[in-house]
């Protein structure tokens, strides 16, 4: 069956959910919380007057970033530091900032379960700029995942042999009723172009957006050929999932299996709040015959507007607000088991969010470490998925510039490797005596390096700075024979 077919509907069939899935995972990862939980799904009569949403979302979808990539894996490749496969290596990710690309990609990995890759030779601008402003070259890029379509093999859902790009977009000077669709379809070894004229069909809950579409017909490509030989033997899209099963090529994000803890969370936080401003804003009761009366002997007042009744009997009922016993301690009780099951499932322990009485005080860089065990081990997780899928990344990038170079490049296509760090903060003074131990209490670093890295300075700068050391410490200790001479004057 085509992936895209005249008279049917655009997403596929299998993919809506999927999409659906992105969307709303990434309101509420924006901490848009009124629009997933209390806009359409709710009835009127049951929508809270007061909202507040706490966006527990979006720190659970950082912490894995920070964890995973908030420090720069070492990328190596050859014999030594100074190898053209190393070279070559630390010029395509210096060139892509693949640090910021690896780092958003996690972020959205996060809430959605899926990230994708895409590899391209060619000018960033698409030959707006001459070659001497932008040159050709390989490029690494994040590819927006609701517009990626993987075709797997058949009775394999694991296996992916296809991936298709499209991409819809409006057609100037009609609203939002006439679309194209332009479909970049990726093969080992080639890319198929094609294009579909569409008609809006659906919008969507979360936001004011067309995001379903019925595919017209199919559109002639004249600017460009429609095959386009790649040389490599792989397609030039890499999947990376957050985390996923043996049985489905789709990851599975962090958020989903959350969504009713965040929607009670909002609900309490949102309730307390009513109950709150009832009690800061309250009514009063007062004797009967407190009030002054109209024509008709009747008490002048109204409840709704000045919040004061007259009791009927007068006897033992002295002037005194109403209050309403809201349960506030029941409330509180609940969000503290809520939050407390949150970080269960999210394996986000209290001492990563930096919470009181959490066992930090006093404690080293490895007690610390201990108490993360759970989220280094979802970090873990996650970071198989990511060594597996840059390795491919990279080695398909040093294909591609192979063959579209035109001549023989200086370096060997090798497959990287990736040192990742956990992400932790390092205690220098541990480390030290560790290595103290290990070596025997002998020197593990030279004066120059050391200078180098306590004071951020550049190698020349170092030797200058030692060469002062040295200076200062020949003026300490040198004593002139002429002071004894003075001495003996004197005497």
């Amino acid at each position: 069956m085509a992936f895209i077919e005249t008279g049917g509907y655009f997403p596929p069939e299998g993919h809506k959910d999927r999409i659906q899935r992105y969307r709303k995972n990434k309101q509420l990862f924006l901490g848009n919380h009124y629009a997933v939980f209390n806009s359409y799904k709710l009835p009127s009569d049951r929508r809270l007057a007061v909202f507040i949403a706490s966006n527990l979302a979006g720190t659970i979808a950082k912490k894995s970033a920070d964890f995973l990539f908030g420090e720069t894996p070492i990328f190596s490749a050859g014999k030594d530091d100074q190898s053209e496969e190393q070279k070559a290596l630390e010029r395509i990710v210096e060139e892509n900032e693949l640090n910021i690309t690896n780092y958003e990609s996690a972020l959205s990995n996060a809430y959605r379960g899926d990230s994708f890759y895409k590899v391209r030779y060619g000018q960033r601008f698409g030959g707006k700029l001459s070659e001497s402003v932008d040159p050709y070259r390989v490029f690494v890029e994040a590819q927006k995942a609701e517009y990626v379509f993987p075709e797997t093999l058949p009775g394999d859902d694991t296996s992916v042999f296809a991936y298709h790009i499209a991409v819809p977009s409006v057609i100037e000077g009609t609203g939002d009723q006439d679309w194209v669709l332009n479909v970049e379809s990726h093969y080992p070894g080639e890319i198929r172009y094609s294009k579909y004229r569409l008609s809006p069909f659906g919008h969507s809950h979360y936001e004011n957006a067309v995001v379903e579409w019925k595919v017209e017909k199919e559109l002639p490509i004249t600017d460009k050929e429609t095959v386009v030989e790649t040389g490599v033997p792989f397609p030039l899209v890499v999947h990376i999932p957050n985390y996923s099963t043996d049985d489905c090529w789709q990851g599975i994000d962090d958020l989903s299996e959350n969504e009713s803890i965040f929607a009670e969370i909002d609900n309490r936080l949102s309730r307390i709040a009513e109950i709150l401003d009832k009690h800061s804003d309250p009514a009063m009761v007062v004797p009967q015959g407190s009030l002054g009366e109209d024509e008709n002997g009747d008490p002048i007042f109204h409840a709704g507007r000045d919040k004061i009744f007259e009791a009927a009997d007068k006897s033992d009922v002295l002037p005194q607000y109403i209050t309403w016993n809201g349960q506030l301690d029941a409330a509180f009780k609940e969000l503290e088991l809520l939050m407390e099951q949150l970080f269960i499932v999210s394996e986000l322990p209290p001492v990563a969010l930096g919470k009181t009485d959490s066992g930090t005080s006093g404690s080293s860089a490895l007690a610390i470490k201990y108490r993360m065990n759970t989220l280094l081990a979802k970090i873990n997780r996650k970071r198989q998925y990511y060594d597996k899928g840059l390795k491919r990344v990279l080695f398909i990038a040093q294909l591609l510039e192979h063959e579209k170079a035109g001549t023989k490049l200086p370096y060997e296509v090798t497959v990287p490797i990736i040192k990742f760090k956990d992400g932790l903060p390092e205690d220098d003074m541990e480390k030290a005596q560790i290595a103290q131990l290990r070596t025997g209490s002998k020197p593990i670093q030279s004066q120059l390096s050391a200078v180098m890295e306590t004071l951020g300075l550049s190698e020349e700068q170092a030797k200058l700075e030692l060469e002062r050391i040295k200076a200062e410490e020949q003026a300490d200790q040198f004593v002139s024979p002429s002071v004894f001479n003075d001495i003996e004057g004197d005497e």
